[in-house]
Formats: C-alpha cells, structure tokens, sequence
C-alpha cells in the first residue's frame, strides 16, 4: 500500500511554498507603498481643472482656472470637477495596474 507524504511532496517543498509566499507579500506591500507615494495629475476641460490624487486613491488637491467659474453655468463648473476626477481615477487603475499586474497577474485594481 502507497504511503501518503502530504501531498505536496514533503516539508521541504511546504516551506519553499511558504517562503515563497511571504516574499510576493513582501513585494505587494512595497508595490502598495510605491503607489502611496505615486501622484497623477489629470486635467479636464483643457486645463480649466487639475486634479492631483495619489495611486492609494486619495484625492490631494483640485484646482480651477478663474475663468472657469461662471455664476451662470454652475452645472458646466460640476461636469468639469467630475470629468478631472474620473481622467485622475483612469490613471491611478493605469499606474496601480503597471505596478501590481507583474505581482499579482493583472489584478492590480483589487489592492
């Protein structure tokens, strides 16, 4: 009768498994902190708004021309700020995929 060894084929291939495991956690966190530390910078409505957001998805500023202020047309100033911040968003996936995809195979958004 066949022995059973654990089915991985013993302790030694559990702990290359193992330490395999803590290295691409190790790596995911460094990549996690590279995106904290990453800003884009977005603008909508040529320039008339910038957005500044760090690749951990945390909004830092949000600029507007002066020109882009019309007490008449509050709802084109709205379109503008929400147009930034998706274009911002858009890069941020980009970047978070560029940097986790190799780690985690293509599921970079997910961190």
């Amino acid at each position: 009768m066949a022995k059973f060894n654990g089915g991985f084929g013993g302790g030694n291939n559990m702990q290359q498994l193992m330490r395999q495991a803590q290295k691409m956690q190790q790596d995911i966190q460094a990549a996690q902190e590279e995106l904290a530390d990453t800003e884009v910078v977005a603008t909508a409505a040529g320039g008339m708004v910038e957005v500044v957001m760090t690749c951990d998805r945390k909004l830092q500023s949000i600029k507007i021309k002066p020109e882009a202020v019309d007490p008449d047309d509050v709802e084109m100033l709205e379109d503008m700020i929400v147009a930034g911040i998706n274009e911002a968003m858009n890069q941020v996936e980009e970047e978070c995929e560029r940097v986790m995809g190799p780690l985690t195979g293509g599921m970079g958004g997910l961190f």
